[in-house]
């Protein structure tokens, strides 16, 4: 108990967005102190990270699609939720030792932000993973909380507060009022499903193969949800999928729009099956405070300009959409003890 205590004073808490596509870290006191991939490169057919532990995040996303057959390139959060227990440990571990200077002495209290549609069994594979990877302290908040909190609105207040988080596994769409969700709706349906569909199209219309990395440059240099002032054109470059041959063709922002149609109608149907579902005095919030938007996707070109035309509410973009959850985790932190009923902890 004496040494729990004694390397709790030289550990910083922190809070994380563990997230699908990237993971966040965020400490009291500094604000977001690391942003990086959550990949990891392994042995093939192993959970050893390679280069000693520390081919994880950046370092890992540099090789993929470019590793001979002896590594492997891992994802080990799918759709919001762990694929790999032991890798994601490893990251966690390297993580948490990153932002501690590397030393191995370290015993965080942690908050971890997780997707409002997750079990209970998911959930405890992120508290065990969080524990593994050396935290003293495990707390959960659901993300449409964190992101709430860290754009600033009064969620604990008697007041409805609308918000779309379009991550890279999952989207979350809520209405909180009082510290609690009241409605939501989390489909596993996000970012990662936009590159997906691009790289399909490529395939279908132009019998070309491209990698996940490409795809994702495609959505974020020329892809939108609604008409462009001005439309814009992008090469691609690939394997041709008929002669075997490297190839680039070029595409217009019009064809990316068409690619994302799908994927970008079931968030907004998770949107308008949200609003269905809220209180007519919370109904009534929202026309005057309208909805916010975090996460990756909220840089869509256009998706606010979309939301808003289907749901006649004002729509806002968060200012950096990409650090909101994990600024909420962050600040929740800081009043841990005003806000502990809005979390899960390791001793739930």
């Amino acid at each position: 108990m004496l040494l729990n205590r004694l390397v709790g004073l030289f550990s910083h808490d922190m809070g994380i967005d563990l997230g699908t596509a990237n993971t966040l870290v965020c400490l009291v006191g500094q604000g977001i102190v690391l942003s990086e991939p959550s990949v990891v490169a392994v042995k093939r057919g192993t959970s050893q990270v390679l280069d000693n532990g520390n081919a994880v995040g950046n370092v890992a996303k540099e090789m993929m699609g470019k590793t001979p057959g002896s590594i492997q390139v891992i994802r080990p959060m799918r759709d919001g939720v762990i694929t790999d227990f032991e890798i994601t440990r490893a990251m966690l571990e390297y993580f948490i030792r990153k932002v501690h200077g590397r030393s191995r002495l370290v015993s965080p209290r942690v908050v971890i932000a997780v997707p409002s549609g997750i079990t209970p069994v998911e959930k405890q594979a992120v508290i065990d993973s969080a524990q593994r990877a050396g935290a003293r302290k495990v707390y959960l908040i659901d993300e449409p909380k964190a992101a709430g909190i860290g754009v600033g609105l009064p969620i604990l207040e008697p007041v409805g507060n609308m918000i779309v988080d379009i991550g890279g596994g999952t989207t979350e769409v809520a209405v909180i009022s009082l510290g609690g969700i009241v409605t939501r709706q989390s489909v596993r349906i996000a970012g990662d499903d936009m590159n997906d569909a691009i790289i399909n199209y490529m395939k279908r219309t132009y019998n070309l193969l491209i990698g996940e990395p490409t795809a994702e440059a495609v959505k974020i240099e020329i892809g939108s949800a609604a008409p462009l002032e001005k439309e814009l054109t992008r090469a691609v470059k690939g394997r041709d999928l008929i002669a075997g041959i490297p190839r680039s063709a070029t595409i217009t922002s019009e064809e990316v729009r068409e690619a994302l149609s799908e994927p970008i109608q079931v968030i907004l149907d998770a949107v308008k099956r949200t609003l269905e579902t809220t209180e007519p005095e919370l109904s009534a919030d929202l026309i005057d405070r309208g909805m916010t938007l975090v996460g990756g996707g909220a840089l869509l070109r256009g998706i606010d300009r979309l939301i808003a035309r289907e749901t006649g509410l004002a729509v806002r973009i968060a200012e950096d959409p990409l650090t909101a959850v994990a600024r909420g985790t962050g600040a929740v932190l800081e009043e841990l003890d005003r806000v502990k009923e809005m979390l899960e902890s390791d001793e739930d």
